[in-house]
Protein backbone atom coordinates (compact mmCIF):
# COMPACT_ATOMS: atom_id res chain seq x y z
CA UNK A 1 0.00 0.00 0.00
CA UNK A 2 1.15 3.90 -0.90
CA UNK A 3 2.39 5.87 1.31
CA UNK A 4 -0.52 8.25 0.67
CA UNK A 5 -3.34 5.13 0.85
CA UNK A 6 -1.85 3.98 4.00
CA UNK A 7 -2.80 7.80 5.28
CA UNK A 8 -5.71 8.10 4.18
CA UNK A 9 -7.12 4.40 5.88
CA UNK A 10 -5.73 6.40 9.43
CA UNK A 11 -7.80 9.40 8.56
CA UNK A 12 -10.38 7.92 7.43
CA UNK A 13 -10.84 5.63 10.27
CA UNK A 14 -10.50 9.01 12.66
CA UNK A 15 -12.98 11.49 10.77
CA UNK A 16 -15.61 8.19 11.13
CA UNK A 17 -15.77 8.44 14.94
CA UNK A 18 -17.31 12.13 14.40
CA UNK A 19 -21.09 11.55 15.45
CA UNK A 20 -22.45 14.51 13.44
CA UNK A 21 -22.59 12.94 9.53
CA UNK A 22 -23.30 16.37 8.23
CA UNK A 23 -19.75 17.09 9.97
CA UNK A 24 -18.56 14.09 8.72
CA UNK A 25 -19.41 14.35 5.39
CA UNK A 26 -17.91 18.43 5.20
CA UNK A 27 -14.43 16.91 6.81
CA UNK A 28 -14.41 14.00 4.09
CA UNK A 29 -15.35 16.50 0.96
CA UNK A 30 -12.63 19.22 2.66
CA UNK A 31 -9.96 16.82 3.26
CA UNK A 32 -10.11 15.10 0.17
CA UNK A 33 -10.65 18.33 -1.92
CA UNK A 34 -7.67 20.04 -0.04
CA UNK A 35 -5.64 16.99 -0.90
CA UNK A 36 -6.25 16.73 -4.66
CA UNK A 37 -5.48 20.42 -4.92
CA UNK A 38 -2.24 20.44 -3.37
CA UNK A 39 -1.13 17.69 -5.42
CA UNK A 40 -2.18 19.43 -8.57
CA UNK A 41 -0.58 22.57 -7.38
CA UNK A 42 2.76 20.73 -6.63
CA UNK A 43 2.78 18.69 -9.40
CA UNK A 44 2.55 21.74 -11.72
CA UNK A 45 5.01 24.00 -9.77
CA UNK A 46 7.45 20.78 -9.59
CA UNK A 47 7.07 19.85 -5.66
CA UNK A 48 6.29 16.22 -4.01
CA UNK A 49 2.82 16.02 -4.78
CA UNK A 50 2.91 13.07 -2.50
CA UNK A 51 3.67 15.23 0.34
CA UNK A 52 1.59 18.19 -0.28
CA UNK A 53 -1.17 15.53 -0.65
CA UNK A 54 -0.44 13.69 2.92
CA UNK A 55 -0.09 17.57 4.29
CA UNK A 56 -3.45 18.19 2.96
CA UNK A 57 -5.06 14.98 4.19
CA UNK A 58 -3.87 16.07 8.06
CA UNK A 59 -3.75 20.16 7.42
CA UNK A 60 -7.43 20.71 9.75
CA UNK A 61 -7.62 16.49 10.99
CA UNK A 62 -7.18 18.14 14.69
CA UNK A 63 -9.91 20.83 14.34
CA UNK A 64 -12.21 17.87 13.19
CA UNK A 65 -11.22 15.69 16.52
CA UNK A 66 -11.50 18.52 18.87
CA UNK A 67 -14.65 20.43 17.60
CA UNK A 68 -12.18 23.86 17.64
CA UNK A 69 -10.51 25.27 14.82
CA UNK A 70 -8.76 27.79 18.21
CA UNK A 71 -4.86 27.59 16.86
CA UNK A 72 -5.65 24.39 14.93
CA UNK A 73 -3.40 25.01 12.16
CA UNK A 74 -0.29 24.85 15.21
CA UNK A 75 -2.20 22.16 17.03
CA UNK A 76 -2.77 20.30 14.19
CA UNK A 77 0.97 20.24 13.34
CA UNK A 78 1.84 18.30 16.37
CA UNK A 79 -0.85 15.92 15.65
CA UNK A 80 0.70 15.44 12.17
CA UNK A 81 4.31 14.59 13.75
CA UNK A 82 2.49 12.87 16.32
CA UNK A 83 0.55 10.40 14.07
CA UNK A 84 3.60 10.57 11.02
CA UNK A 85 5.71 9.28 14.33
CA UNK A 86 3.59 6.31 15.07
CA UNK A 87 2.59 5.36 11.91
CA UNK A 88 6.45 5.36 10.54
CA UNK A 89 5.78 6.91 6.60
CA UNK A 90 8.11 9.35 6.63
CA UNK A 91 11.49 10.34 7.13
CA UNK A 92 12.54 13.80 9.68
CA UNK A 93 12.65 16.18 6.79
CA UNK A 94 9.45 15.02 5.03
CA UNK A 95 8.00 15.41 8.51
CA UNK A 96 9.32 18.30 9.07
CA UNK A 97 8.24 19.83 5.67
CA UNK A 98 4.96 17.88 6.24
CA UNK A 99 4.51 19.57 10.01
CA UNK A 100 5.65 23.34 8.15
CA UNK A 101 3.12 23.47 5.89
CA UNK A 102 0.41 22.53 8.21
CA UNK A 103 1.61 24.88 11.06
CA UNK A 104 1.54 28.02 8.26
CA UNK A 105 -1.25 27.00 6.76
CA UNK A 106 -4.15 29.25 8.03
CA UNK A 107 -1.69 32.31 7.16
CA UNK A 108 -3.00 33.16 4.40
CA UNK A 109 -2.21 36.82 4.19
CA UNK A 110 1.75 35.85 4.66
CA UNK A 111 4.18 33.74 2.35
CA UNK A 112 6.32 31.27 4.08
CA UNK A 113 8.25 28.23 1.70
CA UNK A 114 6.85 27.29 -1.69
CA UNK A 115 5.54 23.89 -0.31
CA UNK A 116 3.95 26.26 2.62
CA UNK A 117 2.33 27.61 0.28
CA UNK A 118 0.79 24.62 -1.98
CA UNK A 119 -1.08 23.88 1.24
CA UNK A 120 -2.33 27.84 1.58
CA UNK A 121 -3.03 27.49 -2.18
CA UNK A 122 -4.85 24.37 -2.07
CA UNK A 123 -6.99 25.21 1.30
CA UNK A 124 -7.89 28.24 -0.51
CA UNK A 125 -9.06 27.02 -3.88
CA UNK A 126 -11.10 24.02 -1.78
CA UNK A 127 -12.91 26.78 0.07
CA UNK A 128 -13.44 29.35 -2.84
CA UNK A 129 -14.52 26.41 -5.27
CA UNK A 130 -16.25 24.05 -2.83
CA UNK A 131 -19.54 26.43 -2.81
CA UNK A 132 -19.48 28.99 -5.63
CA UNK A 133 -22.48 30.61 -3.79
CA UNK A 134 -19.94 31.64 -0.80
CA UNK A 135 -18.62 34.72 -1.04
CA UNK A 136 -15.19 34.76 -1.13
CA UNK A 137 -13.44 35.71 2.59
CA UNK A 138 -11.25 38.89 2.72
CA UNK A 139 -8.24 37.01 3.79
CA UNK A 140 -8.04 34.75 0.76
CA UNK A 141 -9.18 37.09 -1.74
CA UNK A 142 -5.95 38.21 -3.35
CA UNK A 143 -4.23 34.33 -3.21
CA UNK A 144 -7.56 32.70 -5.08
CA UNK A 145 -7.27 35.79 -7.51
CA UNK A 146 -3.35 35.32 -8.24
CA UNK A 147 -3.98 31.60 -8.07
CA UNK A 148 -6.86 31.48 -10.81
CA UNK A 149 -4.25 33.86 -12.91
CA UNK A 150 -1.99 31.44 -12.54
CA UNK A 151 -4.68 28.54 -13.49
CA UNK A 152 -5.72 30.47 -16.38
CA UNK A 153 -9.03 30.83 -14.53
Amino acid sequence: MSRLKELRKYVDKEINKMDDKKKRTGAIAHLYGVSLAATMIAKKRGFDPELASMAAMLHDLHAYKSGSYDDHAHKGAELARKILGELKLTDEVETEQICSMIYHHDDKLSADSPMDEVLKDADVIHHCMNDLSKEIKEKERKRFESLCQEFGM
